[in-house]
């Protein structure tokens, strides 16, 4: 009997070269595996750490520092700009884009550069052992959605801690992850917060994930991603007046950075096709260019595998390829 379960041990592992380079569904749940596996196994070994300074943010910084090297077991690469916004020792409020959970892999890569930072993040998490468990003694703050006058308690006793301390809060304003090639509206909660205090508003920009991120067609590959760090934003004088205007203002202001740092990434890739300018048009101009270019193409599907779907564009009625 041990002989048999040997061979088919024997077998799955000579298998899983071979899934792995022919089968995109596969290789895309090995690499989440990998992902949530590494990063559940180094939760149970620093819960015993995090337990002599609990809920103290620095914790965060021990944990990137075994964390942030999954990011070439999947094949990923961050490049920072604007380390010198974020590296500033003050208590800001960061607002960020949310494509996927791969950002918290991006977050773990800079975070020696924010040194002491924290995250507000849904209750759920928390519930989600072993992470939630070291989260928490990480100093990561939960909201409960649902109970709004709780949240808003809980982050206005949150606001004060960090200003005094000068802590950086990581907010992603979307509230959902949601890998579509565009910035979707922002809520009013970290904008309140900073004009409550006074702090200023970091923005933070993740470059579009379609060029190696296809969640609907399962697919996860190598890919490179620039975050990019806006200069601060005041909130000095503001009143709660301010708050539409000023999140609109911040909000476009990152998705300008969003479209050039999406589009420079898509350039990388040498094109089969070459791209109209007159499509270069935001979100449109990312889907076209990763239908059109070879970084697509080595997603290890093949073109004929890969599937889209045509379009117009309402701006310069041009015919535009988008990924499923």
């Amino acid at each position: 009997m041990s002989s048999y379960l040997e061979l088919f041990g024997l077998f799955v592992l000579l298998m899983l070269p071979f899934l792995y380079e022919t089968n995109h569904i596969f290789r895309y749940y090995f690499k989440f595996l990998i992902y949530y596996g590494i990063v559940s196994f180094n939760s149970i070994i620093l819960i015993p750490a995090f337990l002599t300074r609990p809920c103290d943010v620095r914790n965060l910084l021990w944990a990137s520092t075994w964390c942030h090297r999954v990011t070439a077991l999947i094949g990923l690469r961050w490049e920072l700009r604007g380390k010198e916004h974020l590296e500033k020792d003050q208590a800001c409020i960061i607002v960020a884009n949310h494509q996927s959970s791969l950002d918290v892999l991006g977050m773990f890569n800079i975070w020696h550069v924010m040194n002491k930072c924290t995250v507000v993040a849904k209750r759920e998490l928390f519930y989600a052992w072993p992470f939630g468990l070291a989260a928490w003694l990480a100093g990561l703050i939960f909201i409960d959605r649902v109970r709004g006058e709780k949240a808003r308690d809980t982050l206005n006793a949150v606001n004060r801690r960090i200003k005094k301390q000068r802590i950086k809060l990581w907010v992603f304003p979307e509230g959902t992850r949601r890998n579509t090639g565009e910035l979707h509206p922002f809520k009013k909660g970290a904008f309140h917060m900073a004009i409550d205090q006074q702090i200023p508003i970091l923005p933070v920009v993740f470059s579009s994930y379609c060029t190696f991120l296809n969640d609907k067609k399962k697919i996860l590959n190598a890919g490179r991603i620039v975050i990019t760090t806006l200069p601060p934003v005041s909130t000095e004088g503001l009143t709660k007046d301010d708050i539409d205007q000023l999140m609109e203002r911040v909000r476009a202001q990152m998705c300008e950075t969003f479209k050039l740092t999406s589009a420079e990434m898509l350039q990388r890739y040498k094109p089969h096709k070459s791209i109209s300018p007159s499509v270069v048009n935001g979100a449109e101009a990312v889907a076209a260019a990763v239908a059109n270019s070879s970084g697509y193409a080595q997603l290890h599907v093949g073109a004929a595998a890969a599937s889209y779907e045509t379009y117009k564009s309402s701006a310069g009625k041009a015919t535009m390829l988008k990924t499923l």
